[in-house]
């Protein structure tokens, strides 16, 4: 099956060069395209697809927004990935925050425009390189540690927490594998039970809260590769 997409952009060209660098491609089927953060809602809604590329400034409502209700009312597994020129550190947090799974610049070259949004659909995350780093490293360490926080930590067992650490360091399911010497199908099992006991969507979400909760310290991350 085709993976379906929204292309959500308020510059026409642009959203449809966009469209078009996606259909050549047979197995991607863009079905709509939407020019505000309410178009994209109303798209979504309409033609429930796999992806969301999502600009971040638009008017009536801006990418953010959009992609925060988008999710929260997805009963279908519908995935974001923000697509901007812009890259300033607090848009990536807030996008990310809002359960965006990439965040990717418009710099991307074609070709990998339709390998970006096959990773979002099949469940994997992305990040620009240039980004990464200066996002964990401002965001994090300016951050407290508050109780509750501390309490849903509590709820991982030891190797959870480890194996949450790992993920929080950038290590993809093998190398944590190896790193532990256990099976690859236990180490995503335990992705998922972490995942699952802390009401997070994906493994950028474990990284941010890795670092939220305090698992984690800014500087003590390999992540970027």
């Amino acid at each position: 099956m085709s993976i379906r997409v929204v292309v959500a952009d308020d510059q026409a060209l642009v959203r449809r060069g966009f469209a078009m660098i996606l259909r050549v491609h047979p197995d991607i089927e863009v079905v709509a395209e939407a020019g505000t953060g309410v178009e994209a809602i109303e798209a979504t809604r309409l033609h429930r697809p796999d992806v969301i590329l999502m600009d971040i400034r638009m008017p009536e409502m801006d990418g953010l927004e959009a992609t925060s209700r988008i999710l929260e009312e997805a009963d279908w597994g519908a995935r974001v990935l923000i697509l901007t020129t812009f890259d300033p550190d607090e848009y990536v947090y807030k996008a990310l925050r809002s359960g965006a799974s990439a965040f990717v610049l418009k710099d991307i070259r074609p070709e990998q425009l339709a390998i970006a949004v096959r990773t979002v659909a099949e469940g994997g995350t992305l990040l620009s390189p240039s980004i990464t780093r200066r996002f964990i490293d401002r965001f994090t360490q300016r951050r407290t540690v508050n109780a509750a926080v501390t309490a849903r930590l509590e709820r991982l067992t030891s190797r959870e927490r480890e194996i949450m650490t790992s993920v929080a360091r950038g290590a993809s399911n093998a190398e944590i594998a190896e790193q532990l010497v256990i099976g690859a199908a236990t180490v995503k099992s335990h992705v998922s039970s972490v995942l699952t006991k802390l009401g997070l969507r994906d493994r950028i979400q474990i990284v941010i809260f890795a670092y939220e909760s305090g698992l984690i310290e800014a500087g003590d991350h390999d992540i970027g590769h």
